[in-house]
């Protein structure tokens, strides 16, 4: 049997789901393979997704330990709760949050601090990208957004036109970008986040320099998700 490695597969439920949507979705949905699976749902339900033995994350956090700001989240809380990761920088936080590169790093190292993993997410909008200046442009995010020094950290390449539009980026887009952050991250896991589901994921998460996926509708489906995980590659196929 060939060596395989495993891939990470990040479920980021978005503002869905409910006490009674997550008992029926873990009446059938388990996980056999050795790939990681990394839940995030909203807040309010953390508790009750980690209680099925399933990693989980959580879709933001603040930069502040914490204070009067209200409505806010401070990692180390949601380390408390049993949190391991944290997604930020989301496309959706970017645009409707008016998040800077800036500000996602300070929550970065809030996340660190606290004993997170944070998932930092980048990606060019289709204008950027039909202006040939899609590589430089996330290049630059990457740098601006991840934290400085050691810490360990995971990057999501999602472009912004590929996020709920049923559009997926080609093979060979995905490749040049995944190749270009690579020289600039050597060891950092990538993923690849832009309308995946069971049937482009195997061959997403085939292409070289892609560590996993982040996975947004489909990772609500239990039978969706499985067929995502199951999935195997060949070590010399990295």
């Amino acid at each position: 049997m060939e060596d395989l490695v495993s891939k990470i597969i990040v479920a980021n439920w978005k503002m869905n789901g409910s006490g009674e949507f997550i008992h029926s979705f873990f009446s059938t949905f388990t996980n056999s393979t050795d790939n990681r699976l990394i839940i995030c749902p909203p807040y309010p339900y953390l508790s009750q997704v980690k209680s099925h033995g399933v990693t989980v994350g959580a879709q933001d956090c603040s930069q502040h330990t914490s204070g009067a700001f209200t409505g806010d989240i401070a990692a180390s809380m949601l380390h408390d709760m049993g949190c391991s990761y944290v997604i930020l920088g989301h496309s959706e936080r970017r645009q409707y949050h008016a998040e800077s590169n800036a500000l996602i790093r300070e929550k970065a190292h809030a996340a660190l601090d606290a004993g997170l993993t944070p998932i930092i997410c980048v990606g060019e909008s289709r204008a950027i990208r039909e202006s040939g200046n899609h590589i430089e442009t996330v290049l630059n995010q990457a740098k601006e957004s991840i934290p400085s020094g050691t810490g360990k950290f995971m990057l999501a390449y999602e472009p912004i036109w590929a996020i709920g539009t049923g559009l997926t980026a080609s093979e060979s887009d995905i490749a040049e970008m995944h190749t270009a952050l690579r020289h600039l991250l050597p060891t950092t896991p990538l993923l690849y986040g832009g309308s995946v589901n069971k049937e482009n994921a195997k061959t997403i998460m085939s292409t070289p320099d892609v560590d996993g996926v982040l996975v947004g509708g489909a990772s609500l489906k239990p039978d969706d998700l499985m067929a995502i995980l199951d999935f195997k590659t060949p070590l010399g196929n990295r």
